[in-house]
């Protein structure tokens, strides 16, 4: 069942007169909520805003897994220190820990480049092609719809990367009711120019991950280049920097309680719009889950690293990435709890159904929405095995590298358009370069022990949920698996560069004739992993064709409610608004906005993870804060709270304020509000910003960087 445009856009109407603070928004969606950007105090014109092909939103990027944005006119990038750890990690070794010691590159031959599939994109287009996209599907269910919708985009896409150094994607809003193509010119050639070292970017780690308040400097300063003649290229000493359409602006101004600010980035993905079934699963299995199993993981690696300096080191990004998953995840199900989601969304559900069936067009939405509901209900026997196997693919350096091999020589006889997305010739480079940066993130030791802490948990299933190829590599047994991972690893040539080059490069007969261990795995797994995925392709076939129908229903019901509807998040850009705000997050306990370094002398413990470096403690002792402190208590601030709308993927995004000048870096969400992706409680909703205040006064005065400061176009004082 398809929206009628009238319903939905008188629905889309009201909903964007709704004032909230909730809401991650289309650029495009800005002019219709001029009136409340202007009374929340936006000094701009919303219209501006629309175009994210304009300034100032063509100068916010996509970078690694996150936010990063434009603040010279010679491609310096501002993003977070965990966005780009990866890249400091990539470049450090025993001897040269960029990770403990921070990098200030003395000049442009000192700027070091990144990981080789480390990718900066900027959006140049995003266009609606809704009919497009759905034109061959009408009419077809499950792997076909399925199909239809990946051919035709897959079409679009090719189309679009026509033209040289663009990547292109396809992204549903409202899950399936409408398509948009996004078009990125996107550089390969990333530098890290500057680094704080980890005490300052990550002040506090786990402790204070996700806490207010916090005292972290989370940035870090990057550099894109393109070749002489003006291109996207592979990083070569001839490149020369890249000079973005605009940037921002450093404000030499702070901010507030109360203040205006504005944020825009490349928010994940959010589930607000999501079933009361899909809610519960969320919280009674799923977060708990999946606790667990990466908490098992996260140990292994740091048992591992205890011992071995070289391999803590390697697998530094990967275990940083492990302990936020696994402290958002603790974080979201605590705050679904306590915002008592499941029943509050149950009930929301049931008096929108209830309210559905007095409509005209109750009646004939029904059968899709009962279809939506049964569709969700199935597959429980088997998420706990697809979640481990999936694992399989992200959580191992070597094995994944092998499966990608593996994968990519089936895909490649076939034409293109027709080949596994993530496969495709546009893919071939970044597969290339993912295969290229093994050396120096993985350990056979550490490997070994993370598939078994993996597998252990999954011969556990019942035989029902187990799957023969994958029994057959691993074993049924301890003993089996150990045994397995013993010959598979002892006997690999695949930790070799020169060998993973080679297959690469080979042609497939030759790869389907290999036999070392390790590709005669990813092999024999590969029957498992594709029926896996094809229950998957039938599943979401069925769900976009459907799931528009529960999503024509529900934004009715909250026009009726008078509220904001904006697609859940899907790594397209954003724009939220709000303001410098406290939180009261308990009874007796209410927090202020703003955090000062006097918090990193309290703090400090001179012990991992309140090791505050010496010549910080020594500039706080020093009290040099002039041109950077609060002008109201003399105070240097260090990070800020405001009620922006946030989740995963924002972080690095820059936050504006009224003026449009960059006063704040996104870095974290309070504890309270870490299950925003699923429900926005207004109550506890915060996002974590470092104030550019501390940024620029830790270049200033701390490791000072005086020609970076000149081209961010901000004084030495």
């Amino acid at each position: 069942m398809r929206i009628r445009s009238m319903m939905l856009g008188a629905a889309m109407a009201l909903a964007l007169d709704a004032n909230a603070d909730e809401g991650m928004w289309l650029p495009s969606q800005l002019p219709g909520i001029a009136k409340n950007l202007k009374n929340a105090g936006f000094r701009g014109d919303p219209k501006d805003l629309a175009d994210l092909t304009r300034a100032p939103l063509n100068a916010v990027v996509r970078i690694g897994g996150g936010t990063g944005s434009f603040v010279s006119d010679e491609g310096l990038v501002v993003t977070n220190h965990h966005v780009a750890f990866g890249v400091i990690q990539y470049n450090s070794k025993p001897g040269r820990d960029l990770i403990a010691n921070g990098y200030v590159a003395a000049d442009r031959a000192g700027e070091l480049p990144a990981n080789p599939d480390y990718r900066l994109r900027v959006t140049v287009g995003f266009d609606k092609v809704t009919d497009r996209i759905l034109s061959a599907a009408r009419g077809k269910t499950g792997r076909a719809y399925f199909d239809a919708v990946d051919a035709a985009s897959k079409a679009l896409v090719a189309a679009c990367e026509g033209e040289k150094g663009y990547k292109c994607s396809v992204a549903t809003m409202f899950y399936g009711r409408d398509f948009y193509l996004v078009k990125q010119l996107e550089l390969r050639d990333i530098r890290l120019v500057y680094a704080p070292p980890r005490a300052i970017g990550n002040y506090g780690d786990e402790i204070d991950n996700f806490m207010w308040p916090r005292h972290a400097g989370d940035f870090t300063i990057l550099r894109a280049y393109v070749g002489p003649n003006g291109e996207p290229a592979d990083y070569s000493p001839d490149n020369k920097p890249y000079r973005p359409p605009s940037h921002l602006k450093l404000a030499t101004e702070g901010v507030a309680e109360g203040d205006f600010v504005m944020l825009a980035g490349y928010p994940g993905i959010t589930y607000r719009h999501r079933t009361a079934a899909e809610f519960a699963d969320q919280v009674e299995w799923r977060l708990p889950t999946s606790v667990a199993v990466l908490k098992a993981l996260q140990d292994v690696i740091e048992a591992k690293g205890k011992g071995d300096k070289e391999a803590g080191i390697r697998y530094a990004a990967q275990l940083q990435s492990l302990k936020n998953g696994i402290k958002r995840f603790s974080g979201e199900l605590e705050g679904l709890q306590r915002s008592d989601a499941v029943a509050v969304r149950r009930d929301d559900e049931a008096a929108m159904l209830a309210w559905l069936a007095t409509q005209p067009e109750g009646k004939a939405l029904q059968p899709d929405i009962d279809a939506v509901m049964a569709l969700i209900a199935r597959g429980k026997d088997v998420r706990e095995r697809d979640l481990l196997v999936g694992l399989l693919s992200t959580q191992t350096q070597l094995l994944k590298g092998a499966l990608a091999v593996d994968r990519l020589s089936v895909e490649r006889p076939k034409p293109d358009e027709q080949r596994e997305t993530g496969y495709q010739k546009r893919d071939e480079e970044l597969i290339r370069s993912q295969l290229k940066q093994i050396q120096r993130r993985y350990d056979p030791a550490v490997e070994k022990a993370l598939v078994t802490s993996m597998m252990l948990r999954y011969q556990q299933l019942p035989d029902a949920a187990r799957l023969p190829e994958v029994d057959a590599v691993f074993g049924r047994t301890p003993a089996d698996l150990a045994a397995a991972l013993d010959r598979i690893y002892a006997g690999t040539g695949f930790g070799a560069d020169a060998e993973r080059t080679r297959l690469f490069a080979a042609s497939p007969a030759d790869v389907a004739a290999n036999r070392d261990p390790l590709l005669v795995a990813a092999r024999a797994l590969r029957p498992a992993m594709l029926r896996i995925e094809d229950e998957r392709k039938s599943r979401e076939g069925d769900l976009l064709r459907l799931r528009p129908a529960y999503m024509q229903a529900l934004i009715a019901y909250r026009e009726k409610q008078g509220k904001a509807v904006y697609p859940d998040a899907n790594s397209t850009l954003r724009v939220s608004y709000g303001k410098v705000t406290p939180l009261a997050a308990r009874d007796a306990v209410t927090y202020a906005s703003l955090t000062t370094v006097a918090g990193i002398v309290e703090k400090n413990t001179g012990k991992e993870p309140f090791d505050a470096p010496k010549p910080l403690l020594d500039a706080i002792r020093k009290g040099d804060f002039a041109g950077y402190a609060d002008p109201k208590t003399g105070a240097m601030p260090v990070d800020f709270l405001s009620n922006l709308d946030t989740t995963g993927g924002n972080s690095g995004s820059p936050v504006l304020n009224a003026k449009g000048e960059l006063v704040g870096l996104n870095f974290d969400s309070n504890w309270e509000a870490v299950s925003a992706s699923w429900m926005y409680d207004p109550r506890y909703k915060r996002a974590i910003h470092v104030d550019m205040r501390y940024m620029r006064w830790l270049i200033d005065k701390v490791y000072p960087s005086p020609a970076l400061l000149r081209e961010l176009g901000v004084p030495r004082h």
